[in-house]
């Protein structure tokens, strides 16, 4: 295994904090709840999950020479913000390219939360039209081209920096982080509930946790909640992104297809769009632990967790590890659902 291998450029405070959720544990009545909390995890712009990608990939940005980010997501993408955030901690310029993934009309979407933040820090932030996909977007490829035609030196980084080749190393290594902090706290996680939208924070907690399973013996689950809505192109993504990343970190086996796990049923039928299940899980886990969620991937992973753990499918003897990703600075764009 050698993910010690590949250079990294340390964007975080360092492990982020775990804390368990015993209220509502108590109240679901089941499985023993903690959370992992990337969105306190660095001093940058308030972290997030993508950040602990970034610190993988800037030393090829440095290496590259590059003068100029170019990022893409939705208006209230938490990628978009924290590829800004980066730029100005390098001292590089950012090119940002905002698509209206989420048909949400709000007067403010596209002036507040994480875009306000982005153009706060010196991004180039530009507005586009386009829908929602996670594949690669021309837009994105013709922002890299524009630099270039002004004169700059543009390093792409694709939506969630999931395309990246690098994309999975993050939390790959965060699997390793979490394995060290259960010997602090004297518990093992036997289940893990993140989100999955572009697919490579699952993807690495997946390639991640399977090497410990080779060195360790300790097998988990690792349960990815789509909030994608386009289910099958996810399923795929994930799947792809995780065996690079296994084969980058040299897992020295193929992945098993039940490692491999993207569940349906809290989505909705649009990416970004909060359900009845979204608001719930957001009202609960706000009242219950004093712990904010966001409508488009939190609010939706947590539903999925509280199912799971109501249903039975994440049994009553389980210590379930919630990864808390980030997003919360999207809510001022969703402010009337709690007007």
């Amino acid at each position: 295994m050698r993910l010690d291998s590949f250079p990294r450029h340390p964007l975080t405070f360092g492990p982020s904090p775990v804390h368990p959720l015993h209220r509502l544990s108590a109240h679901l009545g089941g499985a023993q709840v903690w959370a992992k909390r990337e969105d306190c995890n660095s001093p940058l712009a308030f972290g997030g999950n993508k950040t602990r990608k970034l610190e993988y990939i800037v030393p090829d940005v440095l290496a590259s020479g590059a003068d100029t980010l170019v990022s893409i997501g939705g208006y209230q993408s938490n990628h978009t913000r924290q590829v800004a955030a980066v730029a100005a901690h390098l001292g590089l310029k950012c090119r940002l390219v905002q698509e209206k993934w989420v048909p949400w009309e709000d007067e403010v979407n596209d002036k507040v939360g994480n875009i306000l933040l982005s153009r706060i820090m010196g991004a180039d932030s530009r507005l586009d039209p386009a829908g929602f996909d996670i594949g690669i977007r021309t837009s994105w490829e013709d922002a890299m081209a524009e630099v270039e035609a002004g004169g700059g030196k543009p390093y792409g980084i694709p939506a969630g920096a999931s395309e990246h080749p690098l994309g999975g190393l993050g939390f790959a290594n965060w699997a390793f982080e979490v394995a060290e902090q259960e010997k602090s706290l004297g518990v093992v996680f036997d289940t893990i509930v993140v989100c999955t939208v572009t697919g490579s924070t699952h993807a690495g907690m997946i390639a991640g946790f399977a090497a410990l399973e080779d060195l360790t013996g300790v097998r988990r689950r690792v349960l990815g909640i789509d909030a994608s809505a386009t289910l099958q192109q996810t399923r795929d993504q994930v799947g792809r992104i995780a065996r690079n990343t296994a084969e980058l970190i040299e897992l020295g086996r193929d992945l098993r297809d039940e490692e491999i796990t993207v569940l349906e049923g809290w989505a909705g039928d649009r990416y970004g769009i909060p359900v009845e299940s979204t608001i719930e899980a957001i009202n609960l886990t706000g009242r219950l632990e004093g712990v904010i969620l966001d409508p488009v991937y939190e609010g939706k992973s947590m539903a999925g967790l509280i199912d799971l753990v109501r249903d039975g499918e994440i049994g009553r003897d389980s210590t379930v590890l919630y990864a808390h990703l980030g997003g919360q600075l999207a809510l001022n764009a969703y402010h009337r659902l709690w007007s």
